[in-house]
């Protein structure tokens, strides 16, 4: 056999051998900024250190859980999962149906409410407790109803769900009015507040951009007790809010990807990369805060982060 001939030989059996999947993902991506910023990340090493190809499908995190249970493809990865506040999708897919796996590298989350720095300052706010005094909701009053404005999330939140039972066992129900709108009217809000020196409470939480657009602070509650926070989702049990307590702080969260356990036969280098994946509270922050007070791009966010943390994305990779 010549040399030629063996080359040939070489190749045609090599392309034989070849797998017949082409490594492709569809990354679900939720609303909120830090979501965003990691499901492009992650767009990014795929396509740029595994050569695959993505396509990224927004959604709320009951759709991408459903798209990951199917396993057909059409959402195979949520990128940013903070548990407790989903871990009614997390009992539904993980434990007991076992089709979509929860990362093993979770960062830690941080959640409360939130008032502007001056605010804070203006009216002596240091606690929850404090929205419910008659000149604070007064100054949170921005249409005149009487009672005072606090984004507790937005629509489909889980922690939304958490807020909304909280302000009524903090006792605030008749001095305030939780509102959920997307998180952009929250952060347009914010800035608008502090420029007209008005009073503004929100959900906040950290990782998250909000730490570097403005000067906030974050409100004390009551220190976690398990035994004060029962919390039934929507999903769990249609009379939810009925049945659900919670008049204490979230305890800390851990927070993680999760993807179909299909993606395993599908596109098994870009699922191996998944369970090696990992990223701190502060990557998050400083991705999102490009993308919410920069103005910029999350792919180019996402194409910058990986190319200055090259050893991280290697070790992620197994290289």
């Amino acid at each position: 056999m010549t040399l030629k001939t063996k080359v040939l030989a070489t190749a045609v059996a090599s392309a034989l051998c070849a797998p017949a999947y082409a490594e492709e993902v569809n990354i679900g991506v939720p609303t909120w900024t830090g979501a965003q910023a990691i499901a492009h990340v992650l767009g990014e090493i795929v396509t740029s250190r595994i050569g695959g190809s993505v396509e990224y499908v927004p959604g709320n995190n009951a759709t991408i859980f459903q798209a990951m249970d199917q396993g057909e493809g059409d959402i195979d990865v949520h990128p940013d999962v903070w548990l407790p506040n989903q871990e009614s999708f997390t009992k539904q897919y993980v434990d007991g149906a076992g089709t979509v796996t929860l990362s093993s590298n979770p960062y830690l989350g941080n959640q409360g409410f939130c008032v502007s720095k001056n605010f804070a300052a203006a009216y002596n706010i240091t606690d929850i407790a404090d929205l419910g005094r008659p000149d604070v909701a007064a100054a949170m009053d921005s249409d005149g109803n009487g009672l005072g404005e606090l984004w507790i999330g937005a629509p489909g939140w889980a922690s939304a769900n958490v807020n909304e039972v909280k302000v009524r066992d903090y006792g605030l129900l008749d001095f305030i009015e939780p509102l959920r709108t997307e998180e952009a009217v929250k952060t347009a809000r914010i800035r608008d507040s502090i420029a007209k020196d008005e009073g503004y409470a929100f959900y906040c939480y950290e990782p998250h951009a909000v730490w570097y657009m403005f000067d906030v602070v974050m409100l004390t509650e009551p220190t976690y007790d398990p035994e004060k926070y029962i919390m039934v989702q929507p999903s769990d049990d249609p009379n939810w809010y009925e049945n659900s307590m919670v008049a204490t702080k979230d305890d800390l969260k851990q927070v993680q990807i999760a993807w179909s356990n299909s993606l395993t036969d599908r596109s098994p280098a870009i699922a191996e990369f998944f369970a090696n994946f990992s990223l701190t509270a502060n990557d998050v922050s400083s991705l999102a805060f490009e993308i919410s007070a920069n103005g910029r791009d999350p792919s180019d966010v996402a194409k910058d982060w990986v190319a200055a943390n090259s050893d991280r994305v290697d070790a992620m990779l197994g290289l």
